[in-house]
């Protein structure tokens, strides 16, 4: 799989250990992957979560409000990423839905494309900028608007299986599927109106291990590593 523009999706649980919501070690080993993995025919973009933040808190907070509340948490967690990657030289500027120019720059299709077209990584903040949506469907959206050829979704798993492998030692590992196949085998690899934008945009998804080291770069670099789901 050759590709140029990429949307890297990341998990907030990422970013967190079991002492710091965002922890140094976390965001060492992100910055590690990232410069070894991107080189100057690569284009990037990544849409971080909030998990290790916020989730909501049951119905005590409505739910509008708890979105919000995540959206602002995306905020924080792209804003340590960006201060992470200027410190080992690379240039990456944060980009958020919602004005809070304040802190970081108001989310445009064109300036974004423009800014990792020179070589540096945009990191895209704040949810779709409304409630409802979670940062699945942030990432598919965002790659449909800056036309990605590929959604990278890091997880804790090598990839898609049919049964839960941490259930089922037999589970069965998917190399590849079609967005259709995923969809009749109830196949849980994103939000639904995330799978659905990126099968209609015709943007492929990977799904694979973040956590192992190197596999950032394997991807970029065309290796068959995790699944591939496409059209």
């Amino acid at each position: 799989m050759s590709v140029k523009r990429v949307l890297l999706k990341l998990s907030g649980e990422i970013f967190s250990d079991e002492f710091s919501l965002i922890s140094e070690s976390s965001l060492i080993r992100i910055v590690k992957e990232i410069k070894c993995a991107i080189n100057d025919k690569v284009q990037l973009a990544v849409v971080i979560g909030a998990g290790n933040i916020w989730r909501g808190t049951g119905k005590f907070i409505e739910r509008v409000t708890a979105d919000k509340m995540g959206m602002l948490a995306t905020v924080v967690n792209s804003l340590a990423l960006s201060d992470a990657l200027r410190k080992t030289g690379i240039k990456s500027s944060v980009f958020s839905a919602s004005g809070i120019s304040s802190f970081v720059e108001t989310f445009n299709k064109e300036n974004v494309i423009n800014y990792i077209e020179n070589g540096c990584i945009a990191i895209l903040a704040g949810g779709t900028g409304n409630p409802f949506f979670t940062t699945d469907t942030t990432a598919a959206l965002r790659a449909a608007e800056i036309e990605a050829d590929v959604l990278l979704k890091a997880t804790q798993v090598d990839g898609v299986y049919d049964t839960d492998p941490k259930k089922n030692k037999n589970a069965v590992k998917f190399v590849s599927l079609t967005f259709k196949e995923a969809l009749d085998r109830h196949l849980k690899i994103m939000d639904i109106y995330a799978f659905s934008l990126c099968m209609q945009t015709k943007i492929s998804v990977v799904v694979f291990d973040f956590y192992k080291n190197g596999n950032l770069k394997r991807v970029l670099n065309g290796e068959n590593v995790g699944t591939l789901v496409e059209a």
